[in-house]
């Protein structure tokens, strides 16, 4: 049984569109791939590391992850205004570095919580 083609429509296309933004990191060679996924596991650390770092010097944590957040905000706002349709392999590590950072600063307010 052969499946018919679908009619692009408004709605094909906000499908498309949806499954290149959730999938979108999936797709290129394992190069791409390898380097994205090692990005947001050393991200993840890095922001482990830094916090836990920065606490036992200054001691003081929420002016640390206000520090960071400031500096990965402005890092997101460079990148929009440089970066075209076709996203480089170096911003796309510097992302996932991001993702990774912010994930470990959410986590450990979470701790700071309980």
């Amino acid at each position: 049984m052969t499946r018919l083609p679908l009619q692009r429509t408004r709605f094909d296309a906000l499908q498309r569109r949806g499954g290149d933004l959730l999938l979108g990191g999936f797709r290129g060679s394992w190069r791409r791939r390898s380097a994205g996924v090692l990005a947001l596991l050393l991200g993840f650390y890095g922001g482990q590391n830094i916090t836990a770092l920065w606490l036992e010097r200054m001691g003081q944590r929420p002016l640390v992850v206000v520090v960071l957040l400031v500096i990965l905000e402005l890092l997101v706002r460079v990148r929009t205004r440089l970066v075209a349709d076709r996203v480089p392999l170096a911003w796309v590590v510097l992302d996932n570095l991001r993702i990774g950072l912010v994930y470990a600063l959410v986590l450990e307010a979470f701790k700071l919580g309980s």
